[in-house]
């Protein structure tokens, strides 16, 4: 199993210096990847841009793959999206994983000019124009002016697609796309495993070949001192209740938290289940010191290793 992480805290306006370091720490201790969130007007841990933010994190790391959990493609012009992902890829020598997604908040569009009824049409439009430019092969949707992409990206014929997907129309469309699937982070564990058999079912329905990866973001928090590990518990638990109506607010059946071993299981358990083999673990939990969530992180791969 594969291990990522995402940022882990979001304390400044501007971010890059402060995600810049985080990344250094991921790296150094052998993450396989670094992922950034997308978000708009959300105050001082908005991140609108988060290719450029990754570009930050570039800078500053030789060889951990740079994801984003979510790029919209909905609000975003394609041609200048594909670029923009190319010049990503090829500044960070071939290292970005794409995680794409169409948004969920309706509020969200409104300001873009798009709406909402639109997003999984557009979705789906600017993906493939996207995918013609990556590969470098002429795109002659402007009035008949023929143009192509450059530069193009380092990963050919595109860096690696994933789709973040909530609810049964958006995991379709990721399945008959042929593509992975990054489920919400709040779905419990048997609602992961219907969806994923779901995704494997429109896969297999519209003959791509079988999906060999199967990521799940997950909040985790690794901890042999029961007095942290309850403080984290009741954190996830306020959390999720402020924050995520309609889910389930046991701790436990969104989120990994648990001493040494008891993490041990839990992979194991996921793998068995869901057929886990990329795990992106998420932070960002309220309370939490940065040398407590760094702490968590090693025994997480010491535990997955």
């Amino acid at each position: 199993m594969k291990i990522a992480v995402t940022a882990w805290k979001f304390g400044s306006q501007g971010l890059a210096q402060e995600l810049a370091e985080q990344g250094e720490i991921a790296e150094s201790l052998g993450f396989d990847s670094f992922w950034l969130p997308e978000n708009h007007f959300t105050g001082p841990a908005a991140i609108p841009a988060p290719l450029m933010l990754l570009a930050a994190v570039a800078a500053r790391t030789n060889k951990i793959k740079l994801g984003t959990t979510s790029y919209l493609l909905p609000i975003r012009n394609p041609i200048l999206a594909a670029e923009e992902v190319a010049v990503l890829d090829r500044l960070s020598g071939g290292r970005v994983i794409l995680g794409i997604g169409r948004g969920f908040q309706a509020s969200m569009f409104k300001p873009f000019g798009i709406p909402t009824s639109e997003k999984r049409k557009l979705f789906k439009s600017n993906l493939e124009l996207m995918i013609t430019a990556w590969k470098g092969e002429p795109i002659d949707e402007f009035e008949g002016t023929d143009i192509t992409l450059s530069p193009l990206p380092v990963q050919q014929p595109h860096p690696p697609l994933w789709v973040a997907a909530f609810g049964p129309l958006a995991i379709k469309q990721a399945g008959t796309l042929g593509l992975p699937y990054i489920a919400s982070p709040v779905e419990t564990l048997s609602s992961l495993k219907e969806n994923i058999l779901a995704h494997q079912g429109h896969v297999r329905d519209t003959g791509h070949p079988p999906v060999t990866i199967t990521p799940v973001m997950r909040t985790v928090f690794v901890t042999d001192n029961p007095a942290l590990e309850k403080q984290v518990r009741e954190s996830l638990g306020a959390e999720v209740a402020s924050r995520f109506r309609d889910t389930a607010t046991d701790v436990d059946e969104w989120a990994i938290v648990g001493d040494s071993i008891a993490i041990k299981d839990k992979l194991a358990q996921y793998e068995e289940t869901l057929g886990l083999n990329y795990l992106i673990a998420r932070g960002r939990i309220q309370g939490v010191d940065n040398d407590d969530q760094v702490r968590s992180h090693e025994l997480l791969l010491k535990a997955a290793g």
